[in-house]
């Protein structure tokens, strides 16, 4: 009887811990939404996650990050303190990075922000250069009369145009 109940109370907490572990599949999303590239693909990570960490959920959506001044290792980090992070390794190729610039620094550039069900779109102007699928600094039109607000980042769709998509985070 000890046995039978002592199964059954581990049964109970097997969902339960399952819900207290951060799904790899959404890393994986995230690592490709972040770097433009699919798994495999250059530029996007080498590999999925591997399926054998278990990391604790995190009460907010894992920040990535570049990691090191060559842009091949995405950082994920859970943004819970004291909590978990993990180096991605890219594929090497023309990474997104490597690719011809569509976007230089200075030039100027339509800002659209997008959501569920919205779209709008400013003037803008780019801080740094970048190639179609990258992420880069940029500011509004704006920002000259009214001081100096800082950058935003967003990803350049096609020379002229950076998108910012404030819709599509972690659940």
């Amino acid at each position: 009887m000890k046995y039978c109940l002592a199964a059954a109370a581990l049964g109970f907490a097997a969902p339960a811990m399952a819900q207290s572990v951060t799904d790899l599949a959404q890393i994986d999303r995230a690592v490709e939404s972040f770097t433009g590239a699919p798994i495999g693909a250059p530029g996007g990570a080498q590999q999925p996650v591997d399926r054998r960490l278990h990391l604790a959920r995190c009460a907010a959506p894992p920040a990535l990050s570049w990691y090191g001044s060559r842009r091949d290792t995405v950082l994920v980090r859970c943004p819970d303190p004291g909590s978990w992070r993990i180096f991605v390794p890219l594929s090497a190729g023309s990474a997104p990075e490597q690719a011809a610039p569509a976007v230089l620094r200075g030039e100027a550039v339509t800002i659209a922000v997008s959501g569920e069900g919205f779209s709008v779109a400013q003037a803008g102007e780019a801080l740094e250069p970048g190639p179609v699928g990258a992420w880069i600094r940029v500011r509004t039109a704006q920002a000259g009369s009214q001081g100096n607000p800082p950058a935003i980042r967003a990803r350049i769709v096609r020379p002229g145009l950076v998108n910012v998509d404030i819709g599509n985070g972690l659940p």
